[in-house]
């Protein structure tokens, strides 16, 4: 203890004769953890208390020091202090208002850390006693409401969301804090919405504020009503909207900027022989610290405006200008885009001069572009837990924007056209693409692509499942919309054609390995029920006749894979094993390829050994195709065009619970005490007497 106070409690060192002198605020501290009422002997106590310099270090280790016993000896003085800490909150003389914020802060968590040893121990009683607790909290959360909404100063209102993540995050896991119940009887999302719709405060507070509304939404979401969730489900205020949108493509753009920078300095000079060698290696440990710390909070947010609120969804097409910020996460330099969906081309977008300058050589960008871009990084990379989670939550984001009409909307729209530069893994069989040479295309292409990259790039040892059901159900999602509506899209379908047919291929050659771990059947038969799309229903949304030709084509030509399947789950089909209902479901779904495979292969030997040709080129296979559908027989397949809509309760709980919990634990991290430190606070009213 002697350590703690020897290293926040002094003032300056005298000659060796003497002992250290002490912070007057030290000596008071000590008053306050003794039995005695520190106001007895002086009267003027807690109103000199908040006129000094706190010293956070010192107040929040000395509570730490103290086992439960000792500090329940002293609850009443904690009480009074957190009692005159939410009166100094109402006072006119700022700098008593400042320092009741941070006393609050070290108050809180100081306290808290007893928490987790003690049996019994309560964190409402120890704080506030369970007499006042009521109207206690109901007076802090007023006045945090009142700040937070007044036109004062910025770096108090920066504070006060300081102190609202403080006392969110203190507890791992936040429904176990069971303070949080006075933060939705008394609500402070309207102080929220208030920020993140105001220009100068989105700038100064929009990250605080929507890591904090993420983490409000999350306190026992499953176990009671939770009322930030009711009320974020219903916000159809677009510049609140559009605000939070902003705060949110901001940090992923940063994201993606930082990884930019990372991989053309380790590209580029002595590195990059190196580099090129073990892959993206060093890439993958740059970029930890930023995906941990800053952005599994923002894909939350992200995620639950998504997933709640229907009106976000027109969000994720606002136009903004694409650049890189030289702010870090915390501090945003937000865009706001005043042309509403759809009224011009993106290229010609009008964007809010007031906010950011325009730069004639940046493409204008908007948030689902960032987000795919974004994705396409964290993705790269499953091996680490955090970007599993983070490559997860991506997924599932795309799979609430796949289910949602109007996403499908401007993600097919033919008038809403861009180049989105993906990052693709370095692999040794293809060439990094140019750039340059991306076309400009509807949105949804860009979805699908990530989805193929995906599926060509982990194939590996410790397959990820999981990830690779969400991506098969993605593109099924996107195909039933397509099939509904009528869109012929014009896309490289080959090239999924191919992927999933590796995919096919891959499952068969490791069978035993995976066949340990998962369920392979299951991805199975999606991969096949996917070809079962194509074929069933390809004539209503494949671009052009002769790609309905191609997909035969592709199916013919790798017939060898189907084939060893078919092999694969008829062996497995016929055994009394633990496999033999999910393989004979895929037996069935393989029909209509064997039918395929069965149909043209004799036609197109008998036609190679007519014309005496050993190798039939691509054409010559093609023609063989178009003048022989007529004798092909079909069975139709019912369900095809269903699937099952997301829903998170029942099937995604647990993975937010965990995923909740690490947020919170690199929220209170972040929550150093240089972030509480009062020193721009202290220029800012230098002023006042």
């Amino acid at each position: 203890m002697a350590q703690t106070e020897k290293k926040g409690g002094l003032l300056r060192k005298s000659s060796a004769s003497k002992k250290p002198l002490k912070e007057k605020v030290v000596l008071m501290y000590n008053e306050i953890f003794t039995t005695e009422d520190p106001s007895k002997c002086n009267p003027r106590f807690w109103e000199e208390l908040f006129l000094m310099k706190v010293n956070l270090e010192y107040l929040e280790g000395k509570l730490e020091a103290l086992d439960g016993e000792e500090l329940m000896k002293i609850k009443d003085n904690v009480n009074c202090l957190f009692q005159h800490c939410i009166q100094a909150l109402g006072e006119e003389h700022p700098i008593r208002v400042v320092n009741a914020l941070q006393t609050l802060c070290a108050l809180i968590r100081g306290v808290h850390q007893k928490n987790k040893s003690t049996s019994g121990f309560d964190i409402i009683n120890m704080l506030v006693g369970f007499d006042k607790a009521e109207l206690c909290m109901k007076n802090l959360m007023e006045s945090l409401d009142s700040l937070l909404c007044a036109e004062g100063s910025e770096s108090l209102k920066s504070l006060c969301l300081k102190l609202l993540l403080c006392l969110v995050t203190v507890t791992d896991n936040i429904s176990q804090n069971t303070i949080l119940e006075y933060v939705m009887i008394n609500s402070i999302f309207e102080a929220i919405l208030q920020i993140l719709s105001s220009p100068l405060s989105r700038r100064e507070h929009g990250y605080d504020a929507v890591v904090l509304l993420a983490l409000l939404v999350n306190y026992r979401k499953y176990e009671s009503v939770n009322p930030y969730i009711v009320k974020l489900s219903i916000v159809d205020d677009e510049p609140t909207l559009n605000g939070m949108g902003l705060v949110i493509a901001q940090a992923l753009s940063e994201y993606n900027r930082q990884y930019k920078d990372k991989e053309e300095e380790h590209q580029s000079g002595f590195f990059s022989a190196l580099t090129n060698m073990v892959g993206s290696m060093f890439i993958a440990d740059a970029d930890e610290k930023i995906s941990v710390q800053t952005n599994e909070a923002i894909l939350l947010a992200l995620y639950e405006a998504v997933h709640l609120n229907r009106n976000f969804i027109t969000v994720l097409a606002q136009s903004h200008p694409e650049m890189g910020l030289m702010t870090t996460p915390t501090s945003p330099v937000p865009t706001t885009p005043v042309t509403p969906l759809g009224t011009t081309p993106p290229s010609s977008d009008v964007i809010s001069s007031a906010e950011l300058p325009l730069d004639a050589d940046v493409q204008t960008s908007n948030l689902l572009i960032t987000f795919l871009k974004y994705s396409s990084i964290v993705m790269q990379d499953t091996k680490d837990e955090h970007r599993l989670h983070s490559g997860k939550l991506c997924l599932i984001i795309l799979t609430c924007i796949a289910e949602d009409q109007y996403a499908n909307a401007f993600l097919h729209d033919d008038n809403m056209n861009f180049r989105v530069n993906l990052h693709r893994m370095p692999m040794r069989h293809r060439k990094k693409a140019a750039d340059k040479n991306l076309p400009c295309r509807p949105l949804v292409c860009a979805v699908l692509d990530l989805m193929v990259e995906f599926i060509v790039t982990h194939m590996m040892k410790e397959f990820p499942m999981d990830l690779y059901v969400r991506c098969i159900q993605i593109v099924h999602k996107l195909l039933c919309y397509q099939k509904k509506c009528r869109v012929r899209l014009h896309y490289t379908w080959r090239e999924l054609w191919s992927a999933l047919i590796n995919l096919l291929k891959f499952l068969m050659s490791n069978e035993t390995v995976l066949l340990a771990k998962h369920n392979i059947f299951t991805l199975a038969l999606m991969v096949v029920n996917l070809f079962n799309m194509f074929i069933t229903y390809g004539d209503t949304f494949l671009p052009t006749p002769s790609s309905y030709d191609e997909l035969y084509y592709e199916i013919i030509r790798m017939h060898q894979n189907f084939d060893n399947l078919y092999s694969m789950v008829l062996r497995l089909s016929t055994n009394a094993g633990q496999w033999k209902e999910p393989a004979s479901k895929v037996t069935h779904a393989l029909v209509n390829i064997r039918a395929i495979i069965n149909h043209f292969n004799p036609k197109i030997e008998s036609y190679a050994a007519v014309n005496h040709i050993s190798q039939l080129s691509e054409d010559q296979v093609l023609e063989v195709v178009r003048s022989n559908y007529d004798t092909l027989t079909l069975k139709l397949q019912d369900g095809l065009d269903q699937y099952e809509r997301y829903s998170e309760q029942h099937k995604e709980a647990a993975f937010f619970k965990e995923l909740v919990r690490s947020i919170s634990i690199n929220v209170r991290k972040n929550l150093a005490f240089n972030t509480l430190s009062q020193e721009l606070l202290l220029k800012e009213f230098s002023t006042i007497s």
